[in-house]
């Protein structure tokens, strides 16, 4: 897919990026550029990422390069909520339409926070995609530019990673109905598949094994299947000073396409792998 077809922002944005070099905060016609841009992402009618049809993640390449500029072309300003203080050159987000932001949610502009969204105390950073219905739950993280789906929960504590440089990495992806269980963590371009459940604590990075414990398979790195039950585990490996293990992700059980997430059903498989919720 091109980015002409894909990215609504303007050419003049890949135009500054060539001569970003120097641009400053007294570029007044590059800001009115960068800004218009931003505020393109801030309102969901343009997306650094989104799956294709072809099932791969596409980056627009345009809309990330918006979001670096902006740290050239805005100057470092004074802001205030409440008794706290901020300085920076990003404000916060104050779009949210059909949104519930409950005291201690923090998101800045050019994040986008569908209709339906809830957040608790929680941090949303620029370029980010939340869909409707999703569930920020509270100490979560969600990271510049990552992407996370309809009626996705992200529990407590949970940290999606940040994919700002380079302007054509893929970021972190959660597609919709997923379950993200608490203190897990989901960076370096990570993908959770549809109705995925992810235990509490796991680590997934991009290089990271993806293994089928019903066959030994490798499933893949990096991308957790759809509709599966999955958590942290490490696999043994030979070296010089002894066997060691090193982690992956382990694919429990595979659940029925469109399968509700039943707490007590799930509370099972993991104590089947004497495991805990």
């Amino acid at each position: 897919m091109s980015q002409s077809y894909l990215s609504p922002l303007p050419a003049a944005v890949d135009e500054l990026w060539s001569n970003r070099a120097q641009l400053s905060p007294s570029d007044s016609e590059a800001r009115g550029v960068v800004v218009a841009a931003i505020d393109q992402l801030d309102t969901g009618k343009a997306r650094v990422a989104a799956v294709a049809e072809s099932g791969e993640v596409v980056v627009d390449e345009r809309a990330k390069r918006a979001i670096l500029l902006s740290f050239k072309v805005l100057g470092m300003a004074r802001s205030q909520v409440g008794d706290f203080q901020h300085h920076d050159r990003l404000p916060l987000k104050t779009t949210f339409d059909g949104v519930r932001v409950v005291p201690g949610a923090i998101a800045r502009w050019g994040s986008y926070l569908a209709p339906g969204v809830v957040l608790m105390p929680s941090f949303t950073n620029i370029g980010a995609f939340v869909d409707g219905g999703t569930m920020v739950d509270t100490w979560a993280t969600v990271g510049s530019c990552a992407q996370i789906g309809r009626n996705v929960h992200l529990s407590g504590g949970v940290g999606i990673g940040g994919v700002l440089e380079p302007p054509n990495a893929v970021p972190v992806v959660v597609e919709d109905d997923a379950l993200i269980g608490s203190r897990a963590m989901l960076v370096e371009g990570a993908r959770v598949g549809r109705g995925a459940v992810v235990g509490a604590g796991t680590i997934l990075s991009a290089s990271m094994p993806v293994i089928d414990v019903q066959t030994g398979e490798e499933l893949g790195r990096g991308r957790i299947p759809d509709w599966c039950v999955a958590v942290g585990g490490t696999r043994p490996k030979e070296f010089p000073g002894g066997t060691f293990g090193l982690p992956c992700v382990l694919v429990l059980k595979r659940l029925e396409p469109g399968q509700r997430h039943d707490k007590a059903a799930l509370n099972e498989v993991l104590r089947e792998h004497g495991l805990h919720a």
